[in-house]
């Protein structure tokens, strides 16, 4: 009989018991998940049905002890929010991502990378409190308004997704064979053509899940966003007005509710969850896999090709054979 087909040695627990606990603890994971869901659904949704999904969705007057339910200014204010975060926080990430990635030495990688990654463990509350006493008077001051606004939770928002985005995307950019790059270099790329027309495009897949990962954060965040963007529920009209977001709005009302007010708020909740679904569904559709057409390697060294003039051979010189 041979060694993996003998019994297991006495103390040691057999490979297939401990396969089996391992499937178990990944099932119990989803099986939370799951009883989160549906405990989130069943509490929301005879709310919805009885309001109706066209007025909860696009209601402007947020009155649950009056039973008036409109969240639009609340997804109003989360996408705006989320948006400026994106907008601000994205170039910065990527680019940071490029330089530690493909162009900073490895000394000054192995301090930079573990600094940004420090940014992740700082709790919600001290990024808000930086908001309040430095953000929100800096634009009260210098662009007008109250202070507390879109803008301030876009700051916000843009320096938190920063470790999470730039995380992701320095993997992503490090797991690209280097034989990808040795390729378009002997090619004829500079450094600079490598990067953006073969690097990038072989790690699009990682640089959606960052991309994705980052809007997570930003339309999940609380804490920090209660602290500076006013909380008016209102369809903001500017950077510079007051908002309330989705999650501040469950946060804020969930303690005292009772009711249709707690229905109404986890129907809120549903509408949170849908959203985040439905961007991961889209950066899904987004990312195709390395070996798809248009992509890795063929695509990237194709682009760069194209970019160059063909180079004619050497002519012979007179009277050759």
């Amino acid at each position: 009989m041979s060694t993996t087909d003998s019994a297991a040695a006495p103390g040691r627990l057999p490979a297939t018991l401990v396969e089996r606990i391992l499937q178990l603890v990944a099932l119990s994971a989803l099986a939370v998940l799951g009883l989160i869901t549906l405990f989130i659904f069943r509490e929301g949704t005879p709310l919805l049905l009885r309001v109706g999904l066209g007025n909860f969705l696009l209601g402007t007057d947020w009155q649950p002890l009056a039973g008036r339910f409109g969240v639009l200014p609340m997804i109003a204010g989360t996408a705006a929010v989320t948006v400026g975060a994106l907008l601000l926080g994205l170039p910065l990430a990527l680019s940071c991502s490029i330089v530690l990635a493909e162009l900073a030495p490895r000394r000054a990688r192995a301090v930079l990378r573990p600094a940004i990654e420090l940014l992740t463990g700082l709790p919600s509350v001290v990024y808000g409190f930086v908001g309040l006493v430095v953000v929100v008077p800096w634009i009260r001051q210098h662009l007008g308004g109250p202070g507390w606004s879109v803008l301030a939770g876009a700051v916000i928002l843009g320096i938190m997704i920063l470790p999470t985005v730039i995380g992701v995307s320095v993997d992503a950019l490090e797991a690209v064979p280097q034989g990808l790059r040795d390729a378009s270099l002997a090619l004829g790329a500079t450094r600079f053509q490598a990067i953006h027309r073969v690097v990038l495009p072989a790690a699009r897949s990682g640089l959606v899940a960052a991309l994705v990962l980052g809007v997570g954060r930003a339309v999940g965040e609380t804490m920090a966003v209660i602290m500076v963007v006013g909380n008016a529920v209102r369809v903001p009209r500017s950077p510079l007005d007051p908002a309330r977001t989705l999650t501040a709005n469950i946060a804020l009302e969930m303690g005292g509710a009772s009711g249709d007010h707690a229905a109404a708020l986890f129907a809120t909740a549903i509408v949170l969850f849908v959203a985040l679904l439905g961007i991961s569904a889209l950066a899904y559709v987004a990312r195709r896999p390395a070996g798809a057409p248009g992509t890795g390697l063929s695509e990237g060294l194709r682009r760069l090709l194209s970019s160059r003039p063909p180079v004619e051979p050497p002519s012979s010189p007179p009277g050759a054979a």
